[in-house]
């Protein structure tokens, strides 16, 4: 017979974890002596201990332990179970590599840069939005072509929902797709392309069905929900899906000024293992006169590489 002191030394767990497992019924002493409350332990019960330490560091609880030892648990289930545990090791595995894969980028960053970056990335998905929106066509994608055909779009916009006495729920939020190619109903002759890519800009401002029935304006359900429609108010009303992986940062200042955020969101997306699924959409979320003061989220699909 070994004491629980003994006992715990030779099955390399506490004395306080094998009080617990005797509390539980998971392991019950051999005998406890009715005077002073001493445990006692027999040699053969070290092969019961182990199992338990085995089925504990499979990532089973304790719960789960005692009904495998009881044999509550068919070969069927014991498998499924073992499944479900491999899966969660192998999510938790990817986990921690994409963890480490951020870790590394940074060290990288710091060691070419000698300093930390200020555009902190994080990778979430984004809620589906219903918006108000205006269109317009840039020659480009380039900050100097979207810029002065998004500014006139949000001024017209923000004139539309004021007389339609529509008031926005949320923040703006632009987003972007390739015009059609140049002879494909654009009216524009091909062999007048200038060798850039066109792109339709979306203006859009955040508002909700109840606003927009209270002006008289056609809901979304009614003007076509995901391809979009005309609201009857000047303006058209699109129900945007949102990202199920977005790459986000936060660029501080006029958007005139976003191409160095936009460049170090696609080294970060590249030196963590994504791709780009998509033209990044712009959440305004603070607008003042002054620009120097405006905050936008820069929300980039992504995919695994």
């Amino acid at each position: 017979m070994f004491t629980i002191g003994d006992f715990a030394q030779y099955g390399r767990v506490s004395a306080r974890m094998l009080r617990h497992y005797d509390a539980i019924g998971l392991l019950r002493p051999a005998r406890t002596d009715p005077v002073t409350g001493y445990r006692f332990y027999e040699a053969a019960q070290l092969a019961r201990l182990n199992r338990i330490i085995a089925l504990k560091d499979l990532g089973f609880s304790l719960q789960q332990v005692g009904a495998i030892l009881a044999e509550e648990v068919s070969v069927p289930e014991l498998r499924g179970m073992l499944r479900l545990r491999q899966a969660e090791l192998s999510a938790a595995l990817t986990a921690a590599g994409a963890r480490l894969a951020q870790v590394e980028a940074r060290l990288r960053t710091i060691e070419s840069e000698g300093r930390m970056s200020a555009d902190d990335v994080v990778v979430k998905p984004t809620g589906t939005v219903l918006l108000a929106e205006l269109s317009g066509t840039a020659a480009s994608y380039g900050p100097e072509d979207i810029g002065p055909v998004i500014t006139p779009l949000y001024a017209e916009l923000c004139r539309l929902l004021e007389t339609a006495g529509v008031t926005p729920a949320g923040p703006g939020l632009a987003y972007y797709e390739d015009a059609p190619e140049p002879g494909e109903g654009s009216g524009r002759p091909a062999e007048e392309h200038d060798g850039k890519d066109a792109i339709v800009v979306h203006a859009g401002m955040v508002i909700t069905e109840e606003a927009l029935a209270k002006a008289g304006g056609t809901p979304a359900a009614t003007a076509g929900a995901t391809t979009g429609g005309t609201s009857g108010l000047g303006f058209d009303i699109v129900t945007l899906p949102g990202l199920a992986c977005a790459a986000t940062v936060v660029h501080h200042g006029p958007m005139s000024r976003i191409l160095p955020t936009a460049q170090n969101l696609a080294h970060w997306i590249d030196d963590n293992g994504y791709r780009s699924a998509g033209y990044a959409r712009e959440l305004y979320l603070e607008c003042p006169p002054d620009q120097e003061k405006w905050v936008t989220e820069i929300q980039e699909p992504v995919v695994r590489a």
